[in-house]
């Protein structure tokens, strides 16, 4: 599935998706009633209708593997956000045991970060651009900064040592979050998934040829089930895009002052 489609407001994404399932359904409803002739209209009703609900299974469990990938995505990217505002918040917090001078470097740094995020990375994730080739400068220089503290005491020591776990942290959450942002439901997927919609749909129309009216309703049954499963699985298919996406707020949240909304 293409960017533009994923960053539809969901009213319009919902009319696409709805608009060319409806539109294969109404051609293959189309197709069945030219080719179901008197003559031919017998064979296609010697199809067993045993073969709806066959298929009918196989459609779903391509839908629930489908959706079992984007809910655990999601989760995964809900999951690293959280962590990551959780480390720097902790590593701001520990920064009072730090000196004066380093507690107001440290904390401008971590400012520097989130800002960086919210503005240059959400939107680069948003079209799966995140790179992990480079380290964030706020974020290595902070790591610098706290490594190269002499700390004055017990208690600098033990704030030190904790600042550096919880950047560490901080980086890998980052990491995790920019490995889902590239993630999504592939074309081969998405292809198998409508290819088995497209026999289901061909099956109800060849076992009810004879009935346009029960073979219409059944068709258009059937097509809006398929068109609601995969708009439910495209809103939420990439985490960091469209109207139903994580937001950088908990970021945000760490350090209001840190930057405004991108």
């Amino acid at each position: 599935m293409s960017d533009w489609l994923h960053n539809l407001p969901v009213p319009a994404m919902a009319l696409v998706i709805f608009g060319f399932t409806y539109l294969l359904a109404a051609t293959v409803f189309a197709a069945i009633a030219l080719v179901a002739t008197e003559e031919r209209a017998k064979a296609l009703k010697a199809i067993s209708p045993g073969m709806l609900p066959v298929l009918g299974i196989i459609f779903g469990l391509f839908v629930a593997f489908t959706a079992a990938q984007v809910w655990g995505d999601s989760d995964r990217a809900g999951t690293a956000v959280s962590r990551e505002a959780s480390a720097l918040r902790s590593a701001v917090l520990l920064a009072a045991g730090l000196p004066a001078e380093q507690e107001a470097k440290l904390r401008g740094l971590v400012r520097d970060y989130v800002s960086q995020a919210v503005t240059v990375e959400w939107p680069e994730m948003a079209h799966q651009e995140a790179s992990l080739k480079a380290t964030p400068p706020a974020l290595a220089e902070a790591l610098q900064l706290v490594v190269a503290t002499t700390p004055q005491g017990r208690g600098q020591e033990t704030a030190q040592r904790e600042i550096v776990a919880a950047l560490e942290q901080a980086l890998d959450a980052r990491r995790q979050r920019i490995i889902v942002s590239l993630a999504s439901v592939n074309s081969v997927k998405w292809w198998c998934l409508y290819l088995q919609a497209l026999c289901e749909l061909l099956v109800i129309g060849f076992v009810h040829c004879d009935n346009r009216l029960g073979s219409a309703i059944a068709i258009a049954l059937f097509a809006t089930g398929v068109a609601t499963s995969v708009l439910l699985i495209v809103a939420h298919d990439r985490p960091f895009t469209g109207q139903i996406s994580i937001s950088p707020e908990p970021l945000r949240q760490i350090m209001p002052e840190a930057s405004a909304k991108p």
